[in-house]
């Protein structure tokens, strides 16, 4: 491996760690279990495609209080299934097109309280169910396109309760530019956290 390359590796490992560090204790066991399967599993979707620490910390901290959160784009389970496990009263709904089969693994590592606390919702996000203003967290993370972006803010913010929190993921984020033309249409005034967004619904 050539110097650089290398570098840019350690260093890579040296931000994840101090992040890692910060995540809520037993989020941070969950994500270390989590890693693990992913590496006993060869799944490569998650190594791509799992919120990093980096982002995971500040959504967290944004979820502080919230009993229900929404999450349009599952994936493998990593960031609805550390919701779930960071508060023992928060229920998570996450919603995404498709299924994938790696996410059994990943709900093995949680506590039976914790799965009953997760409902995984196999289809589109972007269209949300009638009922009360009673989500106190949204976090989109699916197609990051614009259009799919917008579409899934306009479902749930009826459902938005007051002071709720929205994340966006991959915020201002070369490979995905949707997301980042999405919020700057919408107007958005938050906190931006690498690559995650965060707005109050005030």
């Amino acid at each position: 491996m050539p110097p650089s390359v290398l570098a840019r590796a350690l260093r890579a490992r040296i931000v994840h760690g101090k992040h890692l560090v910060r995540l809520p204790p037993p989020v941070l066991i969950f994500y270390l279990r989590a890693w693990r399967k992913r590496a006993e599993i060869d799944d490569g979707f998650s190594l791509a495609g799992a919120i990093k620490p980096r982002e995971l910390a500040p959504l967290l901290r944004a979820a502080q209080g919230s009993t229900l959160a929404v999450e349009v784009g599952t994936g493998t389970g990593w960031t609805a299934l550390a919701l779930a496990v960071a508060d023992p009263r928060r229920r998570v709904i996450s919603f995404d097109s498709i299924r994938r089969p790696q996410r059994d693994a990943y709900l093995s590592l949680v506590n039976p309280s914790a799965r009953s606390r997760v409902e995984f919702v196999t289809g589109p996000g972007e269209h949300a169910p009638p009922g009360p203003a009673d989500v106190d967290l949204l976090f989109i993370d699916a197609a990051h396109d614009r259009a799919s972006t917008l579409a899934a803010f306009y479902a749930w913010r009826p459902r938005l309760a007051r002071g709720a929190a929205v994340a966006f993921h991959d915020f201002d984020d070369p490979q995905w530019p949707g997301v980042t033309e999405a919020i700057r249409d919408l107007g958005l005034r938050g906190v931006a956290h690498h690559h995650l967004f965060v707005w109050r619904n005030d």
